[in-house]
């Protein structure tokens, strides 16, 4: 369904655990060539590798990374087809009375800063080569809020999605489509770390589908958002995928 993906270079951030990292098994099965960045790769990583998937640790959020990483794409695979801009995370969950510029800054560096530059270095490249795909991820909190404790982390994604549409207007006479994908309650080492398991059980029981997803549920959408064959005349769309948590 997906052999326009095959010899495809794929760049994804955050790109061996959680929802990352089955992104990038998802586009090496389908043929891609695939540059998997990470931090912190704990037991995933060898999983990735010996998928044939190429590795780049790297803080995105320093000075001059995002361009190291387009960077070593280029010079491992000669091009970039797509960006897929994974990487972020909550934190922590602290309430707005307790917030402190130092943690704003750390949320929106982390969420929105290394992004937008991740997107503009790849931008430029895939207008230099006729055509490009960026798919940025999202959450469910960018339209729904998060629970309490992430506002900064529910406005950033809300950011994303925002910043998205734009470029998918700015970059679509360039052959450029720009499209997110918006998970839900999705069960990884994230929803481990910021929500219990009551708070995960009182997310399941308001799911339709009656269970969290997994990475794997939400693979097949970057594979269908990234196809220029089965996703062509799609861009500037926020793709919910949720189990029907949230019907917008």
């Amino acid at each position: 369904m997906f052999d326009d993906l095959r010899d495809k270079v794929v760049v994804v951030t955050g790109g061996v655990t959680g929802i990352g990292g089955g992104a990038s098994l998802a586009f090496a099965g389908a043929g891609a060539k695939v540059l998997a960045q990470y931090l912190g790769g704990g037991p995933e990583l060898a999983a990735i590798e010996a998928a044939g998937i190429a590795t780049l640790k790297l803080d995105l959020t320093e000075e001059g990374a995002p361009q190291k990483l387009i960077d070593t794409a280029v010079e491992k695979f000669g091009r970039v087809d797509v960006l897929v801009n994974n990487a972020g995370s909550l934190v922590a969950r602290i309430p707005v009375t307790d917030l402190e510029d130092e943690f704003i800054d750390k949320v929106f560096d982390l969420n929105c800063r290394q992004l937008i530059h991740c997107c503009r270095i790849a931008a430029k490249l895939m207008k230099a080569q006729g055509a490009g795909n960026i798919i940025n991820v999202t959450s469910i909190a960018a339209r729904n809020g998060s629970s309490p404790g992430g506002s900064v982390y529910a406005g950033a994604k809300a950011f994303v999605s925002a910043f998205s549409k734009t470029l998918a207007k700015e970059l679509v006479g360039n052959g450029i489509r720009v499209n997110c994908v918006s998970p839900g309650t999705i069960h990884t080492a994230f929803h481990d770390r910021f929500s219990d398991e009551a708070k995960r059980e009182a997310a399941r029981r308001t799911i339709p589908m009656q269970r969290l997803g997994t990475a794997e549920d939400c693979a097949g959408t970057f594979l269908y958002l990234a196809s220029d064959r089965a996703s062509g005349y799609v861009t500037g769309q926020v793709i919910e995928v949720n189990g029907g948590q949230l019907m917008p």
